[in-house]
């Protein structure tokens, strides 16, 4: 098997047909085989009736799991995560969409770095314009900065001018998980994803334990694929997940054992501190 593919869907009719089509789009032109995990957390839409018909018409290999209510994003994964048997994990939101040359390119680089642990491409909106999908592991002030002034740290990537780093292959802290492609054997080395974080920060988490086990993680923006994401949800939100999400990073920092200074993690890590 050269995939394993892990999407959650919560009321995700609006994109999660062309997010499936994008897919097996992507391994017919690559002639890949393939395993789709699709986790339903609770939808009351027609999410999972067009995951059935996109299965049926395309006579595709996806296993379709349906919750009754919202089983957060660390559970859910690990319930595809666990059925993976592919050479490459991919783990990516319902609103992503992909390409043969995204998922080619990043599994030929991880075939060919084996100290890569984890693989992302550049994400744009469908407009286009730069999403910012990595960043240095999260401080008490980072993480606000990040939420109260994302759309604006955006608005400064945007600016071929001022910032020329998102056009680099480059390593990095952590990427969010719209799009990851990682080696089984990453997997069964670091494990599943900590069901003790319910929504957030799963994906830092995550990945600095890929750091821990050794490996590191790759920026590769020659290759792009587009993150659908509203920008409505995007920075800081009163609502019941902004707390999910602060109980989440307390829970993170106090695992990891730090706050303030990235130093010492990084130390611990063996990251240079750039």
């Amino acid at each position: 098997m050269d995939y394993s593919v892990i999407i959650l869907t919560f009321n995700s009719q609006r994109y999660i047909g062309r997010c499936l089509e994008s897919l097996l789009d992507s391994f017919g032109s690559l002639e890949a085989s393939y395993e789709i995990f699709i986790i339903d957390n609770g939808s009351t839409d027609q999410s999972c009736d067009i995951i059935g018909s996109i299965k049926r018409e395309r006579q595709a290999n996806i296993e379709l799991t349906e919750f009754d209510h919202n089983t957060g994003t660390t559970y859910s994964r690990n319930v595809g995560l666990q059925k993976a048997k592919g050479r490459n994990i991919i783990v990516m939101d319902s609103d992503a969409y992909c390409n043969a040359d995204a998922v080619g390119g990043l599994a030929v680089f991880l075939d060919t770095n084996p100290e890569c642990g984890m693989a992302v491409p550049k994400l744009t909106y469908l407009d286009g314009r730069f999403q910012l999908s990595t960043d240095t592991f999260p401080t008490l002030l980072r993480k606000a900065q990040r939420f109260l002034f994302l759309k604006e740290m955006e608005k400064i990537d945007n600016d071929p001018v001022d910032n020329k780093d998102i056009e680099s292959e480059q390593t990095v802290d952590y990427a969010i998980s719209a799009f990851w492609m990682f080696p089984k054997t990453v997997l069964d080395k670091v494990g599943l994803l900590d069901e003790k974080i319910f929504y957030s920060p799963e994906d830092v988490d995550y990945c600095l334990r890929i750091w821990k086990a050794g490996f590191q993680i790759k920026y590769l923006p020659d290759y792009s694929l587009i993150h659908d994401a509203q920008e409505l949800s995007r920075g800081f939100r009163i609502n019941k997940f902004t707390f999910l999400h602060i109980q989440g990073l307390l829970y993170y920092f106090l695992k990891h054992r730090y706050f303030w200074k990235l130093n010492a993690l990084y130390k611990q890590i063996g990251r240079s501190h750039d």
